[in-house]
């Protein structure tokens, strides 16, 4: 899943940068109006991190601008300003949350998080699941019928994103876009690497294999291979 935070303190971009990287997300960074209103147009983002005060252009007008042309990611705004009438103007530019400074990280995650899973329209407010597959996303827990797998931050990323997308080939740009913390490199082979190695605890010791890999296309979570 790919983040993008707009704000322009840098102790608190790199505050919650760490926590998102340690949970699990890539995460894109910007520290002025007009930089991060081109940022959310270069990629497609699950959540975006709006602060208010920011320079240049400040983040009502840049919620505005972002909805204006059509970009529907679900966006938090975190601002020191708690007044009433900044959440509803918050709220009314576009913005699907409204956070207060100072917060505590871990409630920045749950609502990250949760907003992830509403514009998902997930059914389970907590677990993905396929067939014998399960994945917590609160407790970081995969499970295989009854056996418990461990993973690595970066490969319980990626078998997320399969999960949401299961049953629908992504390709190595859409992979690489959601999960990794940086720009596409159509020479690397990071994603093989990794896909091969998720394949190794998520198939290996099961006679129905998953993780496909579909030529010339990308990858699928599928019971079937084809």
């Amino acid at each position: 899943m790919r983040v993008l935070l707009v704000e322009d303190d840098v102790k608190i971009t790199r505050f919650v940068e760490k926590g998102l990287l340690a949970a699990g997300f890539a995460v894109d960074t910007a520290a002025t109006g007009p930089h991060g209103y081109e940022k959310a147009g270069e990629k497609s983002y699950d959540t975006l991190i709006i602060d208010i005060m920011l320079p240049q252009m400040d983040g009502f007008s840049l919620i505005n601008k972002i909805r204006a042309v059509k970009n529907n990611a679900p966006i938090i705004v975190l601002s020191a300003r708690d007044r009433v009438d900044d959440r509803i103007k918050g709220l009314e530019a576009g913005a699907d949350d409204y956070l207060t400074k100072p917060f505590a990280f871990s409630e920045l995650l749950a609502r990250v998080q949760a907003l992830i899973r509403r514009a998902g329209n997930m059914t389970d407010p907590v677990v993905l699941t396929y067939e014998d597959l399960s994945l917590d996303i609160v407790k970081r827990q995969v499970k295989r019928g009854e056996m418990f797998i461990d993973l690595q931050p970066l490969e319980f990323s990626l078998l997320e994103y399969l999960l949401r997308n299961r049953e629908r080939v992504v390709s190595k740009t859409m992979i690489m876009e959601h999960v990794w913390n940086y720009n596409f490199d159509p020479m690397t082979n990071v994603v093989e690497a990794r896909i091969c190695r998720l394949r190794d605890k998520i198939d290996k010791d099961y006679p129905t294999k998953m993780i496909h890999t579909v030529r010339g296309a990308g990858y699928v979570l599928r019971t079937q291979d084809a």
